[in-house]
């Protein structure tokens, strides 16, 4: 028995305000990108390093209104998704490439007043955007064509 498991979460902050956009097909898509960083010390010198990573976020139905609407550019997320990896060609005939996180979830990590809202401090989970019913945050991708 095989098992599979493609999952991908990151904390990071958005590189670009999201684009946003409507399928031909008139699905709502969005699209941003996530910088997350790691450090370290250095073994051998001492010194302080730190890596830079850049992931290309897809959202897709009442997520991608959402991230549209509530995000910019800056702005502290958690995404969750699984990785997904595109071939196209483009206008000029030339491949191009690109491995993307197709989220199924994100919270604002923001607390209020970074982001153009009150004053007042609030924890990471109650920041998460206001849902209209039980699943608006959780959209299944699994069957949208791409």
């Amino acid at each position: 028995m095989a098992m599979n498991l493609n999952k991908a979460m990151v904390i990071g902050n958005l590189t670009r305000d999201p684009e946003a956009r409507t399928t031909p097909s008139g699905q709502n898509v969005c699209s941003f990108g996530v910088a997350t960083s790691r450090r370290w010390k250095d073994q051998a010198s001492g010194a302080l390093k730190e890596d830079t990573q850049f992931h290309n976020i897809v959202a897709w139905g009442r997520l991608a209104e959402t991230c549209s609407q509530y995000l910019k550019k800056g702005s502290k997320v958690y995404v969750e998704g699984r990785l997904q990896y595109r071939q196209w060609e483009d206008q000029s005939g030339a491949k191009r490439n690109r491995t993307e996180i197709v989220a199924d979830t994100m919270i604002m990590l923001d607390r209020k007043g970074e982001g153009g809202g009150s004053g007042s401090a609030q924890p990471p989970a109650a920041s998460r955007q206001p849902k209209t019913d039980s699943n608006a945050e959780e959209v299944s991708v699994e069957d949208i064509p791409f």
